[in-house]
């Protein structure tokens, strides 16, 4: 294993040194088709002793049935707790006995699997694979546990001011839309969940019709080929997701403040923001960097924490859903300098839409954000992730290529034209806590 890591390492650094060179020659990717018709985006590496293999079905929690949110959030947990002859304690020392890492998660929009395993226990490792997706067991003590533990983590976000702020927010902005339900469901819902309800979305979500993947490491485009038909190729060739309507944030300009007996006051708003695909999208990044997004570089952090100390950290950022886009602003702060942190993140956010960012400004932004998309390739981990997240944002398999020059490309009128768009219809604001001289406000109030 020692071996293994030295080599990572060696090919960690040769890969950033080619990325920060010339992006196309550090990830070359190759578009590979099955035999049985099933793509991957491949970024062939063969200093590494490892393969890194990404992911995604369209369809996440915006699958759950509307009385049961939670159930992808559940399937997500039981994939790996034991499928076909497996149950959960032989599945998990079979996933031990051959160093494999496996994961499954879920979000609004999308449920994502990984597996990264070693490149001489290839098929062991994806045999793992091809049994939680297509024989996952749901055993009955299975989702006991797994339901316990899920309980038991929801129990613990009903006094915790972040998760409070984000139910809040995410419920207010959202009414009557799944992006309003929780992703891991609640105390009412999880309890109801039963295993057919997981097989159900199982069948429903993970079909080969909206299936991407992302493959980097030691593996040849002929090799990941078979390994995609015998891991994904019995899949359900099409879908039965749930149609799912595009909504606009609700609710701009209100405030709600909801009062928890904790030191710190959390706050989270948001408003309209830009669709990946749209044209603006690249500008209004850069004008994010400058407003929150560059952590100690930005407006935010330099007004809110370093003039004034009022939080530890604050920071803004685009979100873009498939059918929702949102501009986000988050910080947390002692109860009695919760009005002053709004206030300034307002005022803030208000002036750069108005009048946009200086030349000096963008200047910088540009260069930094070339500069250190070099650090996004420095792992197999991250290049995969990079490549699946491309594709499901159909960026097209060059866009590794072309990405800087569209930063380059943003001129001061379209840095100005953006930000005018950023939360059009005013923010919606959550807080969290005993905030000072701050309470509960309807829009224009």
């Amino acid at each position: 294993m020692i071996r293994h890591l030295r080599c990572l390492a060696a090919g960690a650094s040769a890969l950033i040194a080619a990325f920060t060179a010339h992006p196309a020659e550090a990830a070359k990717v190759q578009r590979v088709v099955s035999p049985g018709g099933i793509e991957a985006w491949l970024v062939q590496e063969p200093s590494l002793p490892l393969v890194a293999l990404n992911f995604a079905f369209i369809g996440g929690a915006t699958d759950d049935p509307v009385d049961k949110p939670g159930v992808g959030y559940m399937v997500s947990s039981l994939l790996d707790d034991g499928a076909g002859e497996l149950d959960a304690k032989a599945f998990q020392q079979q996933v031990e006995d051959n160093a494999v890492e496996l994961r499954f998660s879920v979000t609004q929009d999308y449920f994502y699997g990984s597996i990264r395993l070693l490149s001489d226990r290839q098929e062991k490792s994806f045999d793992l694979l091809r049994l939680a997706l297509n024989q996952p067991r749901f055993d009955a003590d299975a989702i006991a546990r797994v339901r316990d533990q899920i309980l038991a983590g929801l129990r613990r976000e009903t006094t915790d001011p972040g998760s409070i702020a984000n139910r809040v927010w995410w419920s207010t902005a959202f009414p009557n839309h799944p992006y309003g339900r929780p992703t891991s469901g609640s105390l009412t819902s999880v309890p109801a969940i039963t295993a057919d309800d997981l097989r159900t979305y199982a069948r429903s979500v993970m079909a080969r019709d909206s299936l991407k993947i992302a493959a980097v490491g030691d593996i040849d485009a002929a090799a990941l080929g078979k390994v995609l038909d015998r891991v994904f190729g019995a899949l359900p060739a099409t879908g039965k997701r749930i149609a799912v309507p595009n909504a606009p944030v609700r609710d701009g300009g209100r405030r709600i403040v909801t009062q928890l007996n904790v030191p710190q006051a959390v706050v989270r708003m948001g408003g309209a923001g830009i669709m990946r695909k749209d044209p603006d999208f690249i500008p209004a990044y850069v004008v994010n960097h400058i407003l929150g997004g560059g952590s100690f570089t930005s407006r935010l952090y330099d007004e809110v924490r370093e003039k004034r100390g009022l939080a530890y950290g604050v920071s803004s950022y685009l979100l873009s859903m498939r059918h929702a886009a949102m501009f986000m602003a988050n910080t947390q702060t002692q109860a009695n300098s919760a009005r002053e942190a709004l206030e300034l993140i307002e005022a803030q956010v208000q002036r750069m839409v108005k009048d946009g960012p200086t030349e000096d400004e963008l200047a910088k932004a540009k260069a930094y954000l070339k500069g250190s998309y070099a650090l996004n390739f420095d792992t197999s981990t991250k290049i995969a992730s990079i490549l699946l997240q491309n594709q499901l944002d159909e960026l097209g398999i060059d866009y590794i290529d072309k990405r800087n020059a569209l930063m380059d490309a943003v001129t001061i009128e379209d840095a100005r034209r953006a930000a005018k768009r950023i939360a059009e219809g005013g923010m919606l604001v959550t807080v969290v806590g005993q905030p000072k001289d701050l309470t509960s406000k309807e829009p224009g109030g």
